[in-house]
């Protein structure tokens, strides 16, 4: 099994899990021609997807997903309160397939574990990606980390892991105060310090591939992430990586 993030952050989100002939597109944030030049660069096209699974509908995550599921006929799979909170659609009608929070399910060669998170969204989840040997957890849009949540996301061989903001960069940052509350609330975004001490709590010696991801370019910067999340696991920095806006992050395998 592996993964390639097309970009993280407030400008757009997608990541992409592939096991065996199956390649599911995680939140699609992006409009048409972003997409298509991002997954180029994968070496990848829309017509080698196999379906969308959203996480919210904040449009960071959905910008880009009905229009390309329609083109392509993907399903997508969402939370009741997901496609609730997608914005309305009078086009052709697409192939939402509800899930429960709770309960796993499979697309094609990839079984998939969506587990709850607290965040200002409907029904908000986030996921482990498995193929029976190898696990990936997907964990950002999180305002605070939850025991359900930690346990969860214990034995993942790779972990994306939200690293919003630096408490004080935020904090002398140019954001309003309303939305600094936000954003540092229970329902907002994890910091590099939350991170750092949830991935403390997961380490252990088959974890493969530790990623920084959804950085706000306004109040966090790369090295402040790459350093909280190497001190919680005692390596080098350069064996953290980190998904930009732009760039997102190359392919890894997570064995």
């Amino acid at each position: 099994m592996r993964f390639a993030l097309l970009g993280s952050g407030s400008g757009g989100n997608a990541l992409v899990v592939e096991q065996g002939t199956t390649r599911a597109l995680v939140d699609c944030g992006f409009g048409a021609r972003v997409l298509r030049q991002r997954l180029e660069r994968l070496s990848l096209s829309e017509t080698m997807l196999t379906a969308i699974v959203l996480t919210h509908e904040h449009s960071d995550h959905v910008a880009g997903a009905c229009r390309l599921a329609r083109k392509h006929d993907l399903p997508i799979y969402l939370t009741h309160g997901t496609r609730r909170g997608l914005p309305p659609s009078s086009d052709a009608p697409l192939r939402y397939i509800e899930i429960d929070s709770h309960r796993p399910f499979v697309i094609g060669d990839l079984h998939v574990q969506p587990f709850p998170v607290p965040h200002d969204a409907h029904e908000p989840v986030q996921y482990v990606f498995g193929n029976g040997q190898e696990r990936l957890g997907l964990l950002t849009d999180i305002g605070h980390v939850t025991q359900h949540v930690r346990r969860t996301l214990e034995g993942c061989h790779a972990l994306i892991l939200e690293c919003n903001h630096d408490r004080a960069l935020l904090a002398d940052g140019p954001y309003h105060a309303r939305l600094k509350a936000r954003i540092r609330g229970d329902y907002g975004h994890l910091d590099n310090a939350a991170s750092a001490a949830l991935l403390a709590e997961l380490a252990h010696p088959e974890l493969r591939h530790v990623v920084a991801a959804h950085l706000s370019k306004a109040n966090n910067r790369p090295e402040l992430a790459r350093a909280a999340l190497a001190g919680a696991l005692g390596c080098s920095q350069d064996d953290i990586d980190v998904a930009d806006q732009d760039d997102g992050l190359d392919w890894r395998e997570c064995r």
